[in-house]
């Protein structure tokens, strides 16, 4: 018999959130509002139960009391998707990159643009940091949920809230990453 996609929908600071999993680890997480909504496939079968860790660690992860997650990950994508992810999680919590920086760790520096595309196209924001890339002149560029849930994760590891009193992105100190 073939395990189905399991998924669930969990609550959170920035609206419900899709999470889905194979045998192999998750798969997916979107947040259900702004531009990346997800629908469950037809051959998906809601499990709220087979998420307990996920969900507890995005829980900690939004009152900022985990930097770091310590999930089983799936994400389908290319060999260079997959390696730009890889590349993403090594984004320390509260410090950014830019695609440029990426491109230069990956040993191509003239690959900015595709690892831009690279980014877009992350299954598993969040878990793997895609928000912590931003412009070579410091601006947020794309989300896939939209750059205000961006802000907002940059605004949690920046100083631990959602609240709107947030520090503003624009002229605070880029902590670096290297």
């Amino acid at each position: 018999m073939k395990f189905q996609p399991r998924f669930t929908f969990i609550p959170s600071p920035l609206g419900d959130i899709l999470l889905a999993r194979t045998v192999k680890g998750l798969t997916h997480i979107r947040f259900q509002e702004g531009g990346s909504a997800v629908l469950p496939f037809s051959d998906w079968v809601r499990d709220d139960f087979a998420f307990a860790d996920a969900a507890a660690q995005l829980d900690a992860y939004f009152a900022a009391e985990l930097w770091e997650f310590d999930l089983l990950l799936a994400p389908a994508g290319t060999p260079f998707q997959q390696t730009v992810w890889q590349l993403l999680q090594t984004i320390p919590y509260g410090t950014m990159a830019t695609y440029g920086e990426l491109a230069a760790k990956m040993g191509k520096p003239t690959a900015a643009r595709a690892v831009g595309a690279a980014n877009g196209r992350n299954p598993l924001p969040i878990v793997i940091p895609c928000h912590r890339v931003i412009g070579a002149n410091g601006k947020l560029t794309g989300y896939r949920g939209g750059v205000r849930f961006k802000e907002a994760l940059l605004a949690l590891e920046g100083n631990g809230r959602f609240d709107g009193k947030q520090q503003p992105l624009e002229g605070r100190q880029r902590p670096l990453w290297e």
